[in-house]
């Protein structure tokens, strides 16, 4: 059975591992999900690491919300350079689903953005793990996770 990990934080203003759970659930059986909430987005690079070490997830995704100062935006890039350093010790994928406070306009907009973002990562988890040629057949296609996807360049 294939397990896949959710990390996620309190720090984060809409439950996007829930999201990502309900996603999961309603796209496949047979999945263990294992959930770690950690109080910060700089917390998610340990949680995934234990995800993989001590609960044997085959993938992780990590999900957090930074806020709109610049330092929301520095801890952000240092919890995602961390987040690449697990994935290259551990030699497995984490899905880093990050949404900026400052990425949409008002609160229903955020949660909009929060909530597809994490279910369209969550059919990328599976298409990693159970079908990537799926992820091969869409490369170059300009997918986009939560917006409007932007479309393939043409010549």
């Amino acid at each position: 059975m294939k397990k896949i990990g959710i990390a996620d934080t309190t720090f984060a203003r809409y439950d996007m591992g829930k999201s990502a759970i309900d996603e999961l659930k309603s796209n496949r059986t047979g999945l263990k999900i294992i959930r770690y909430t950690v109080p910060g987005i700089k917390d998610l690079p340990v949680a995934c690491k234990k995800l993989f070490e001590e609960k044997n997830c085959d993938i992780v995704m990590a999900l957090g919300m930074p806020g709109p100062k610049p330092i929301d935006k520095q801890c952000a890039h240092e919890a995602s350079t961390a987040l690449i350093q697990i994935q290259l010790v551990c030699n497995k994928h984490i899905l880093e689903i990050f949404v900026h406070e400052d990425e949409a306009e008002g609160e229903k907009e955020l949660a909009f953005l929060a909530d597809k973002r994490a279910r369209e990562h969550a059919l990328n988890a599976l298409d990693l793990l159970f079908k990537p040629e799926h992820l091969t057949k869409n490369a170059g296609r300009g997918l986009r996770e939560g917006y409007k996807d932007a479309g393939p360049l043409r010549n």
